[in-house]
């Protein structure tokens, strides 16, 4: 998607050759038409899969999420990190591992909106080690639902979550892939393209 590359060119930050901060415009500042673009993009890859559910995990993957459930005229639903008091029983639960943040949280999503017969799109922002992708997925299988597919705005391809979903069996849809981000620059897969990170940018 050449619209995300120009955006995380223009203002993603190399953190390190594992690090990109983009939380001028993904996941701490949102740009509204940025998300826009990308719910359409990820609505023209998915729309013939009779999506029911639109899956995510708070809090960054909500603005992608609720553009393409919007489009898909499906809600949203997404998996909260935080306990709630209004939120204890009658939940799936499952264990994530953020290896940018080193911390495990406990995601729940609440039986009463999760059923089975769902066909469910999971979409996140990025894509690493593919912990999160996982969870969400074991919990719609928990429902006895169906995962059409997972969307992720930001690849990070050198890891291995896209393998480890490919070999599980998912569908992956990726809008930005990237090949490294050695030497403080952002190497994109589709093109090979050099393209320099700088700028104001949550970081994943």
């Amino acid at each position: 998607m050449k619209l995300l590359q120009e955006k995380i060119q223009a203002e993603g930050i190399v953190l390190s050759d594992q690090v990109l901060k983009v939380d001028s415009f993904l996941n701490h500042q949102i740009d509204p038409q940025l998300m826009l673009a990308i719910g359409k993009e990820f609505v023209s890859r998915f729309a013939q899969d009779q999506i029911t559910k639109v899956l995510t995990i708070e809090s960054s993957g909500i603005a992608p999420a609720i553009m393409t459930a919007m489009l898909l005229n499906v809600p949203l639903l997404f998996a909260r990190k935080q306990k709630s008091l209004t939120l204890q029983n009658n939940v799936y639960v499952e264990q994530v591992h953020s290896f940018t943040k080193q911390m495990t949280n406990e995601i729940t999503v609440s039986k009463k909106f999760l059923e089975e017969g769902d066909k469910v799109l999971i979409i996140d922002d990025f894509l690493a080690h593919g912990e999160a992708a996982f969870g969400l997925a074991k919990i719609v299988r928990q429902a006895g639902a169906e995962v059409a597919g997972i969307g992720i705005v930001i690849e990070k391809s050198f890891q291995n979550g896209r393998a480890k979903l490919d070999d599980a069996g998912f569908r992956v849809e990726s809008l930005a892939r990237i090949k490294s981000l050695t030497d403080g620059q952002v190497r994109f897969v589709e093109d090979s393209a050099v393209l320099t990170a700088e700028g104001n940018g949550s970081h994943a």
